[in-house]
């Protein structure tokens, strides 16, 4: 970076991808650092800067000790290895040192330092964590694994909807499922497990989400919770329609579509007298974002989608920012990395939905103004649609 930028960056001040540090911490110390900026989206520790953003400097001395303290860091005390950059910046009139150490974001997530501890930032400062759920989602970042292969704990095949399922193959197959098991000589079991649904007799998430019989008894998070609200306030106690949608990943999308549909108004345009009108939103939009929701949400997270209507907007939110250093110019773009490819694959089947990563396209071609954010620090998703005024 410009030495300017730099003076930029310590204005400032500390964030989840900048800190400051007046002198030399230690390999250790260090190690830490550099593990939670690698777990996080990346950034800068500059050496030389008090916390309050005040460029105090180096010396000769302490310069060459960092560089000796990453080189120990780096190589021996982080798994796997971070190769991290470093800059010297001489700033102000005095022309005080500041060593800026750049780390980039980690592409062999989840990292840890020496001892197995694995470190995150959570906001400027850097946090351990030691809930299984969170190290699941950096494996799931690197593709190590993914959360609708897991299998669900109590469930067996008992929980499925074989009236569902059997409406699967048909369509799929143009065979009854009673066929292809005599066909087979196979189990309902078999069955699930030659199609990656179910592992030694448990469903799997996608098996539970896409045909099973009542999902959120295993998963009451997963729901969709519809409140069209009075005004423009979320913390409003006033709505005009609120409802739980439940059921398999098909119910959930229907009853979605039902809620936003019949909350929303209808113009009538051009249109006769005795014609009924338009949603005000094309349905086209509102079903690729309902798609969109449902199926690349990040399913580590215990947290419900939630679908508001407002008098001036429309948000979908799902559960997790972006994955995999996407970002919203790329899927703007029609750039995509499917989270869930189980379920994925298995909801062109079920769901309008093609999957091929140009469904936010045709959701902005629908909606120009179409607005779409990612948020770290919430760590959701939303989908937001401006509404016209009446």
């Amino acid at each position: 970076m410009e030495t300017i930028e730099l003076i930029e960056i310590i204005g400032r001040g500390e964030d989840s991808r900048t800190q400051f540090k007046r002198e030399p911490i230690g390999a250790k110390n260090l190690a830490e650092e550099m593990v939670a900026f690698s777990n996080g989206m990346g950034g800068a520790i500059l050496f030389g800067v008090d916390d309050d953003g005040q460029v105090t400097g180096l010396t000769n001395e302490d310069v060459r000790a960092i560089n000796g303290q990453l080189s120990d860091a780096a190589n021996d005390k982080v798994r796997p290895s971070i190769y991290p950059k470093t800059e010297i910046h001489r700033v102000g009139e005095d022309n005080r040192l500041v060593l800026a150490v750049l780390i980039s974001e980690g592409v062999s997530k989840p990292y840890s330092d020496k001892s197995g501890a694995y470190w995150i930032k959570s906001g400027a400062d850097k946090r351990r964590i030691t809930a299984r759920e969170e190290i699941q989602q950096m494996l799931q970042a690197s593709l190590l694994i993914h959360a609708d292969e897991l299998p669900v704990d109590g469930t067996t095949t008992g929980d499925l909807d074989t009236d569902h399922l059997g409406e699967f193959f048909v369509r799929r197959y143009e065979q009854s499922l009673d066929a292809v098991l005599e066909k087979d000589g196979i189990t309902t079991g078999q069955l699930l497990n030659n199609l990656g649904l179910a592992r030694e007799g448990s469903l799997n998430l996608a098996g539970l989400l896409v045909f099973g019989r009542n999902p959120q008894r295993y998963r009451p998070a997963c729901v969709v919770k519809g409140v069209s609200f009075v005004g423009n306030d979320p913390a409003g106690d006033k709505y005009r329609d609120s409802e739980d949608i439940a059921g398999c990943l098909r119910d959930m999308h229907k009853g979605t579509m039902s809620f936003l549909t019949r909350n929303l108004r209808r113009l009538q345009g051009e249109k006769g007298f005795n014609t009924e009108g338009d949603i005000e939103i094309p349905v086209a939009a509102l079903e690729e974002l309902v798609v969109n929701m449902l199926l690349h949400r990040d399913y580590f997270i215990s947290a419900p989608w939630k679908v508001m209507i407002f008098d001036n907007r429309v948000e979908l939110i799902s559960p997790g920012m972006l994955p995999n250093n996407l970002t919203v110019e790329n899927i703007r773009n029609g750039v995509s990395v499917i989270r869930n490819p189980l379920i994925a694959s298995f909801a062109t089947k079920e769901l309008p939905y093609r999957g091929i990563g140009t469904g936010i396209r045709r959701a902005l071609a629908a909606v120009p103004d179409l607005q779409l954010e990612s948020n770290q620090g919430d760590n959701l998703f939303t989908a937001r649609i401006p509404r016209k005024a009446e």
